[in-house]
């Protein structure tokens, strides 16, 4: 359960089908609403909200598994790109309220004009070059 709800973390219980690498601390999943062909997200086991609430070994762990993911997603769909992101509190757009990395891989096309990437957030502050 999360705290702030009486609904069961979806990060909590995964489908085992959509998982593609795992360790004692980390899963690297597919995304249930994917942007992109090869969208996961990458979890830690323990339940824990923001990335500034994760130990030292959490942290390591997740670049790690981040790592494997881009590695995974390279095998599959050869991207020509990525975006990295996490959301973090309710104003960063967290609707999880377990920490979750999003791996986003990018195409050549799949936007006219990707300057700025996660800029783009805030889209009025986003173009900064003229």
């Amino acid at each position: 359960m999360t705290a702030s709800t009486s609904k069961p973390c979806p990060f909590c219980t995964l489908d085992p089908s959509r998982i593609l690498a795992e360790d004692e601390l980390t899963v690297v999943y597919c995304d249930g609403f994917p942007v992109s062909l090869g969208h996961t997200v990458i979890i830690p086991r323990r339940h824990f909200a923001t990335l500034f609430e994760a130990t030292e070994a959490d942290q390591v762990a997740l670049l790690r598994a981040l790592a494997q993911a881009k590695d995974l997603v390279e095998k599959l769909h050869q991207p020509d790109g990525y975006n990295i992101g996490i959301n973090q509190g309710q104003a960063g757009g967290q609707t999880v309220p377990h920490l979750h990395i999003h791996l986003i891989p990018r195409y050549q096309g799949d936007k006219q004009d990707p300057r700025g990437g996660v800029r783009w957030v805030l889209p009025e502050k986003a173009k900064y070059w003229s």
